[in-house]
């Protein structure tokens, strides 16, 4: 088959026609959720789905802001993600710097005890670390969430992976130079990985403000919760209010998808360059 002068083989179209498939699988659940968000409860589920509401209910969109503190919620996930994304950014590309460019005993043996804690899944040691916050009077507080997410061994492995790539003559330039390890940190490590560093801010973004299971155990005083949390008070104990939940997941999703989309192009290049290197 040609195309513009172009021979394109059989195997090349079957390979765009499974990436279009494929992407309009995964987007069909999101459309789905923008039509529902326009539709009155009863129809929500109504078969077939009306994917264009004829009768698009935007009064969904007003009443988000009334039914629920909507406005706080998202003022604390916003505090809450924006704290612990520039805290991982911090201390991960900090401990990363000392695990790629600096030399002390024992460095591979502890760079690899703190990746393996990576395996672990968080439901095993969720209990001790609910209790030790208690301890430390922190329990039903923004602080207990940003002190336990404010350090993460899969960033500092991804912004590690990085530095390797970086050659070690111009830390040793800067050395010759005069500088120490923190300017050299500040000043040639962490403008070179900013492909590394938006890879390392969308994962810890979308983690951090879905996160519905740490705010559901430390937070329990409604001016405290965050939006994943506030969306079940549209669930009553006889009934859901689906068309307004829609609503509100839409609006949670913004934020999102202007992160993801302002740092796609780093997204693509820091995964690519984080593994030249083990």
């Amino acid at each position: 088959m040609r195309i513009a002068g172009r021979k394109i083989s059989g195997g090349t179209i079957a390979v765009y026609l499974t990436v279009i498939v494929v992407t309009i699988i995964m987007l069909l659940p999101f459309a789905w959720m923008l039509s529902a968000s326009l539709k009155l409860d009863r129809d929500v589920f109504a078969f077939p789905i009306e994917w264009i509401p004829s009768h698009p209910r935007w009064q969904n969109y007003v009443d988000i802001w009334t039914k629920i503190p909507l406005a706080l919620f998202i003022y604390n996930t916003s505090k809450l993600t924006i704290i612990v994304t520039v805290l991982q950014l911090l201390t991960s590309s900090f401990a990363a710097y000392a695990f790629a460019k600096l030399h002390f005993p024992y460095k591979n043996t502890l760079f690899l005890g703190y990746i393996a804690t990576i395996a672990m899944p968080w439901q095993v040691y969720m209990v001790p670390q609910f209790l030790l916050m208690r301890e430390f009077g922190l329990n039903n507080t923004h602080l207990a969430l940003i002190c336990l997410q404010a350090f993460t061994a899969f960033g500092v492995f991804l912004m590690r992976q990085f530095y390797m790539s970086i050659p070690n003559e111009l830390c040793e330039a800067a050395r010759i130079d005069g500088m120490n390890e923190y300017q050299i940190w500040a000043k040639i490590m962490l403008p070179l990985s900013k492909p590394a560093l938006s890879t390392l801010t969308i994962f810890t973004f979308v983690t951090t403000w879905n996160d519905f299971l740490g705010p559901m155990i430390y937070l329990t005083k409604t001016e405290l919760k965050t939006i994943q949390i506030g969306l079940r008070m549209f669930i009553s104990q006889y009934s859901a209010e689906y068309g307004l939940i829609m609503a509100a997941s839409v609006v949670a999703l913004i934020p999102v998808l202007i992160v993801f989309l302002s740092l796609q192009r780093f997204f693509v290049e820091g995964v690519a360059s984080s593994g030249l290197k083990g």
